[in-house]
């Protein structure tokens, strides 16, 4: 029995540091970075003096729709709709 890695969430890949590359060296590289962007589906920033200036993503074939986009999102679920038991006034 091996022991296997857990899978990232999706909420920690959404927060993973894209990886940054100075401009020359993607000038150099252009293809090469390219062709990672589109296998390994991870964006790539492109930094001039050290500041960034482009991205390159991948590109996502078909489209999501709109409407549970965000299903596996959610943190934390509570009651949205009961009042809560805070006093507070209004000010006219």
């Amino acid at each position: 029995m091996g022991s296997r890695k857990p899978k990232p969430s999706r909420v920690t890949e959404l927060m993973v540091k894209p990886r940054e590359i100075a401009a020359a060296d993607f000038k150099a590289r252009c293809r090469e970075i390219m062709r990672e962007v589109e296998c390994l589906g991870k964006e790539v920033v492109i930094l001039k003096q050290g500041k960034p200036v482009a991205r390159l993503v991948p590109i996502q074939y078909g489209s999501a729709a709109f409407c549970g986009s965000l299903k596996g999102m959610v943190l934390e679920e509570h009651d949205l709709i009961s009042p809560v038991n805070v006093k507070w006034e209004a000010q006219s």
